[in-house]
């Protein structure tokens, strides 16, 4: 008799907890902000930090786990830096793409001042950090964080990419389709299609042979 009053016990944690996490689901869809497009079977799970949502489009049947962060930075410095010294704001048209079917584990931070366009189907690790910007480094005198945004450049995630956990992606880097990048790497320059690339700064160590129907040392 306590082995079944032990199982009912379980059967019913289990319940409430799937029906805490079906609540949770539902509250993270109804929470959404408005995207540039109404994008079809979005789950972005929470906590989450989105900004300006107007400028993100988003595809179809996209996943991110918790903790991401979608950043399209219209001005800097913005008005979360209560108390900044008086300097020059710069303005932006950013546009944040994210294609159909990514995927993210959790804890995606992308920052775009200009853009950062993810392809469909790439597949991202948790704890990845994607920027088209750079904080400026041209004087030793005001702090970091309220100099103008420096090496503005495009970044590019190629279709069906496999990116590593804790990977940091720098402006101005392709990297082209079907690529992989090991976990704890620092890109700082654009890769080919179809290779594999580790280290920091990272360097391709394979790339795909159509001829031999494998991967090859590079």
């Amino acid at each position: 008799m306590s082995g079944l009053r032990q199982r009912m016990r379980e059967w019913l944690a289990l319940r409430v907890a799937m029906l805490a996490r079906a609540g949770q689901d539902a509250a993270d869809r109804r929470t959404l902000p408005r995207f540039a497009n109404t994008p079809s079977n979005l789950h972005i799970e929470s906590p989450r930090r989105i900004i300006n949502a107007g400028h993100i489009h988003i595809g179809d049947d996209v996943s991110l786990g918790p903790g991401c962060m979608l950043n399209a930075l219209r001005r800097y410095p913005g008005p979360f830096m209560r108390g900044a010294p008086e300097v020059e704001q710069q303005t932006f048209e950013p546009s944040i793409r994210l294609g159909s079917r990514v995927s993210a584990t959790g804890y995606l931070t992308i920052g775009a001042a200009e853009s950062v366009t993810i392809e469909d189907d790439a597949l991202l690790a948790s704890h990845i950090f994607i920027s088209d910007n750079l904080h400026g480094m041209g004087s030793v005198d005001l702090p970091y964080k309220y100099q103008p945004l420096d090496r503005i450049a495009p970044v590019v995630i190629g279709r069906g990419c496999w990116i590593g956990e804790h990977v940091v992606v720098m402006p101005g880097v392709t990297i082209g389709e079907m690529s992989v990048v090991g976990a704890g790497s620092i890109v700082t320059k654009s890769l080919p299609p179809r290779t594999v690339a580790v280290g920091s700064p990272a360097r391709v160590i394979k790339q795909w042979s159509d001829e031999q129907g494998g991967w090859i040392a590079a």
